[in-house]
């Protein structure tokens, strides 16, 4: 086995999904999560892309993403609205509670430890 891994989605079919109805602000949001790994000790890595809607998050765990295409905006409860287009890059610690809310399809790729 291999000590690295390239992100190539050619060779995964991805899970399709949406937020759940008691989430949803607004719009028919549409996920596809295209997981690259799932190592020991709860790390995962992989692209995620959603259509426009708007839905409440809540994080327990510790996620890094890089926006590859699309703009997004994510506000915490009580903050002020962060813009998100390709090139911007974030951290959701765990307690993050807020919204996202997909202006334009929107593809990131991500770090997500539990």
């Amino acid at each position: 086995m291999s000590a690295s891994l390239s992100f190539d989605l050619s060779a995964i079919e991805p899970e399709e999904g949406a937020p759940a109805p008691d989430r949803l602000i607004s719009g028919n949001p549409k996920f596809r999560t295209w997981n690259i790994e799932e190592a020991d000790g709860g790390i995962y890595a992989g692209v995620w892309e959603a259509t426009p809607g708007k839905w409440r998050i809540v994080y327990d765990e510790w996620e890094y993403f890089h926006i590859l295409d699309g703009y997004s905006i994510v506000t915490e409860d009580g903050g002020a609205p962060v813009h998100l287009k390709a090139g911007d890059r974030m951290i959701l610690r765990p307690g993050f509670k807020g919204s996202w809310d997909v202006i334009e399809t929107t593809r990131k790729d991500y770090v997500i430890r539990l």
